[in-house]
Formats: structure tokens, sequence, C-alpha cells
């Protein structure tokens, strides 16, 4: 008998302290957009607006609840003392890059919260988080002791769900979660692929490696957490992402390949080795029938596919074949806006192509795939879940009365060391605990 299993997407909801800092080297479009005017407001009612549109679709939607920023804790760790007034002060005067770092709303990309395997593929038949060090970026390495936190409060019950901690800090065990994992299968509740991309082998200093950018994410560091999760090596397949990629922008393999159920999307320049790693996927489908959509560099070009986010786009499965949910950019850009024409075209898995407006994280270098976190349920695990963050018309409601109380219009690098912009923050997301069911989660709560 066959279990019944739903994807489920978790989105990030963008915080009150959105901005542009240009944080993320090898990031394109964080590094171009630095220093602009940045509307926190309208970055989350967006977000809330994309999650409105799937839910209404039938899709299971959740959310997942922005960190608190700026980080207090953080920079008290790195010496700056006094109330909290005078420890942003003395970090706005004497190191901004800090201030900034901590002030990130960086969680909202929930693409990189964290890695989880469904119960179908796991050795103990439970769904495993591991949440993502992210040790690569110091303003995203701060976040995982509270994604923990709140994947621990939405996934409560032992009995279905296991938690393991983020992997050690440091470049040999870089994990950047789920933005570099796709699980492949015919069904959800049934066994699948994962796919694990990695940048480098952090200890094999032969291995190839961009040259440019930084690889984030070890191969070593995939390896973990599948043995952590219990996988096996007949559902796990380990690929590397072609260095001239990472050095032309493509910093995490979702901007350059995404997959959904037995359907592959990528670019021929994602993997170093293509046709190992499609042969490796084939054997491990045992039996299904991999549909591989290759997106060539003469229809798209790199660079076009990074400016674009093609890739970073939602795939999702529909009573008529499956659905691309693309950021606005991939219609303004000619070479993609005609490839995507021409894919509705090809009888190929893909059958319809919807564009979502997710302007102010685009303009920070996240498009519609890294504002969610993918969790396979079973009926059961759904049921045992926190039903609290699941997006109803309700709470979609309440969340938008929430953003336009709590969220300013406007925000630069000079307010985060404003006193009342923590003020603010702290009072939004100590409401949003109790909207959302979680209980204490945040630093200021505990």
């Amino acid at each position: 008998m066959v279990t019944h299993a739903v994807e489920a997407n978790f989105d990030g909801l963008v915080g009150p302290t959105h901005n542009y800092a240009g944080l993320s080297w090898g990031n394109v479009a964080s590094k171009t957009n630095v220093n602009a005017v940045a509307n926190p407001k309208e970055a989350a009612l967006q977000g809330l607006a994309k999650m409105k549109l799937l839910a209404d679709r039938g899709y299971v939607q959740g959310v997942l609840p922005p960190h608190e920023r700026p980080h207090i804790p953080t920079l008290r760790a790195l010496g700056f003392t006094g109330n909290d007034a005078d420890v942003l002060a003395q970090a706005a005067q004497s190191a901004p890059a800090v201030l900034a770092a901590v002030s990130s709303a960086s969680a909202m990309w929930t693409a990189n919260a964290a890695t989880v395997s469904p119960s179908a593929d796991t050795g103990d038949h439970r769904v495993h988080f591991t949440p993502a060090n992210l040790s690569a970026k110091f303003h995203r390495s701060i976040e995982h002791e509270v994604t923990g936190r709140a994947l621990k409060a939405i996934f409560t019950d032992e009995s279905y769900f296991a938690h393991h901690p983020a992997l050690p800090s440091g470049s040999h065990f870089g994990d950047e979660g789920a933005a570099n994992h796709t699980r492949l299968c015919s069904r959800y509740g049934e066994p699948g692929v994962e796919l694990f991309v990695y940048g480098k082998a952090a200890f094999n200093e032969a291995a190839p490696a961009p040259a440019r950018y930084p690889a984030r994410q070890t191969l070593e560091a995939s390896q973990a957490i599948a043995r952590l999760h219990g996988l096996t090596a007949d559902h796990t397949v380990y690929a590397q992402q072609n260095p001239a990629a990472i050095d032309a922008g493509v910093f995490h393999n979702d901007v350059i390949a995404v997959g959904n159920g037995n359907a592959l999307f990528y670019h021929e320049q994602a993997f170093l080795d293509e046709q190992r790693v499609l042969a490796d996927i084939r054997q491990r489908l045992a039996g299904v029938e991999l549909e591989a959509v290759r997106v060539s560099s003469e229809d798209v070009p790199l660079q076009d596919a990074v400016a674009s986010y093609l890739f970073n786009s939602q795939l999702l499965n529909t009573p008529d074949g499956m659905l691309l949910a693309v950021p606005g950019e991939c219609r303004e850009i000619e070479t993609v806006s005609r490839y995507l024409d021409e894919l509705l075209l090809s009888n190929g898995p893909i059958t319809s192509v919807e564009v979502f407006d997710v302007k102010q994280s685009m303009r920070n270098g996240g498009g519609p795939a890294c504002l969610r976190l993918r969790v396979v349920l079973t009926d059961d695990e759904l049921k045992a879940m926190n039903h609290g963050v699941l997006l109803t018309d309700d709470l979609y409601q309440r969340l938008v009365t929430w953003v336009e109380a709590h969220y300013r219009d406007e925000l630069t690098q000079a307010d985060l060391a404003d006193p009342m912009l923590l003020e603010e923050s702290r009072k939004a997301l100590d409401e949003l605990t109790g909207i959302l069911g979680l209980g204490s989660i945040y630093d200021f709560q505990l």
C-alpha cells in the first residue's frame, strides 16, 4: 500500500529589518543593489501574497517566522557593552559592517534554513531536520539556533519528527541547507532519491573548485547530513556543482537547477559531471522515468539564467502536469522569456508557467525558491505538526494586519542603529509568536 503524502512549502516571512547591505559575496543581485532603500513592509506583503496564491490553489503552505534583528546577543558576544541602545551606538560607530550583518533579514530565505528528509527515505521512518550552519557567511551563521527552535516548535512530536543540531561550524563542513538539496521520486510517500549538490570536497585540496567565488557547500557536509538522517547509498546521489557556474554567480544549486517528483529542470552548466549525475539518479529511481529538462547555454546563456533566477523557481504538481512559478524578472529578459514560451510547447513535464512578484527579495538575491523550505509529510505527520503556522484565509488576514501595523515603508543602513527599530521588531516578533502558536523561541523571550 502506498502511503499518501504531500509536499508542504514553508515560506520565510520577511523580517522588519529587511535592507540592502550587500552582504553576500558571490550573489550578484545582492552586491548590485547594495545601499538601495528597502521597503520591509512591501517585501513582507509580497511574500505573503505568494503564499496566499499557492494556498488558494490547494497547496499546503506554512509560515516560518523571521529572526530577531539586530541580534544584540551576537553584538555583546563581540565585545559591545552597556544597554541595548549603547550596544547599537558602539557598533554603528566602530563596526558598521558588523551591525549590518547582525541586522540582516536573511532568514527569510528558508531554502537555507535546513535540510529535510521525509520518513519514506530515513532509517527510522521519521522526518529528519538538520538546520544549516551557513558558516560561509557570518550574517547567516548566527541563524541556526533560532531556526532549530522554530522547527522544533512546529514539528514537536518525537514519534514522527527527529531534530539534529547544525553541523560543526567551519569551512570543512559548510552546509547551506535545502538550497543544495533536491528530492526526486515517483510519489511523495514512496522512497525517493536525495540529490546533494556540493561546491567542493574540503578535505581534497586537489579537487576542482571555483576560483573567483567561494564554494559554500562541501561534500563532507552533505555526507554527514545523509548519515544523520539515516539515508542509504541506494537513495542518495552526490553531485559536484560546476565551478565555472559558481564563479558566474551561481552560489547555490537552486540558482541553476530545481527538481520535483520525477522531473529535474536544470541548466547544462549546472553539474561538473552531468552524465554521471543523471545516470546515478536514473539507477536509484528504480523503474521510474527521470524527466530531465535540460536548458542549453545557446537557449539561455548562463548570465541570463543568473540575472533572471529562472531556476530559482518553484516546481509544483498540478492535475495537468507541473507548474513553474517564476519571478517577474524571467519575463523581462528576452532569452529567458522566449525559452519559457518554447518550454510550454515542448510536451514535457512542465505544462504551465506563472509569474510571481517578489522584487524586494530578488533585489537582495532571492527568488521564489529561496523563500520556501519543502517538507514532505504523510497524513499522520501533517496532523501531528503545529497547525498554527499553516496559512488559512484567517491567518493570512491576521499576518497582513500585523505587517501593516509593525513594519516600516523605508529602511536604510543608517536606520539599523536606531534603538526604536529594535524595539519595534521585538514587539512585532513577540506578537507573532502568539499568532503562530510557537511559544518562546527568541533570545529576548527566554
